[in-house]
């Protein structure tokens, strides 16, 4: 994706914040079909059965794709400068940040990167746990609390620590 903006995502950016606080933070939390509407106008791609609380801050509705009955619960980060997929059946715990986005190091001017991020299907991320730009956290894999996710999570494991490293191979899935 480009690392630039485009006029068009500027604006849709503008009337995104104040869509955002009028019809999505001050609402009360049973209303998922509401927000959910409210985050398909803005050209999200959201399953059926998603519950999406309402402090959960979502930076750019139209790069963001949640499968079905997926759960985004209180005081979720998802700073989608690129395009992030959460897959179905999958539970993102209070306070998470997954983190679309990152500067290159590399250059003098550090260059905006919009890398996106991939979370698979019947994913349990904990609380507080952070997923790094451009990874991918495969199908029926935790991420424990407060783990700080910076290389790709294979299937059927659990990670957890800083930086996260696997502390259990799942034999079966935890979310079914």
């Amino acid at each position: 994706m480009s690392k630039y903006y485009s006029n068009r995502e500027l604006l849709l950016r503008v009337i995104w914040g104040f869509l955002q606080v009028i019809t999505f933070e001050y609402t009360p939390r049973l209303l998922y079909g509401w927000r959910n509407f409210i985050l398909r106008i803005m050209g999200g791609r959201i399953g059926k059965g998603v519950k999406i609380y309402p402090s959960a801050e979502i930076m750019y509705p139209w790069l963001l794709e949640i499968g079905d009955n997926t759960t985004i619960s209180w005081g979720v980060k998802i700073y989608n400068l690129g395009k992030i997929n959460i897959g179905s059946g999958t539970m993102i715990s209070q306070y998470a940040h997954l983190c679309g986005g990152t500067h290159n190091h590399t250059s003098g001017n550090f260059e905006l990167l919009r890398t996106g991020l991939t979370i698979g299907s019947n994913v349990w991320i904990a609380a507080d746990a952070f997923i790094g730009p451009g990874l991918t956290v495969n199908d029926r894999s935790i991420v424990a609390g407060g783990a700080v996710v910076i290389k790709d999570v294979e299937s059927g494991t659990m990670v957890g620590g800083n930086p996260a490293k696997v502390i259990a191979r799942l034999d079966k899935p935890y979310i079914t």
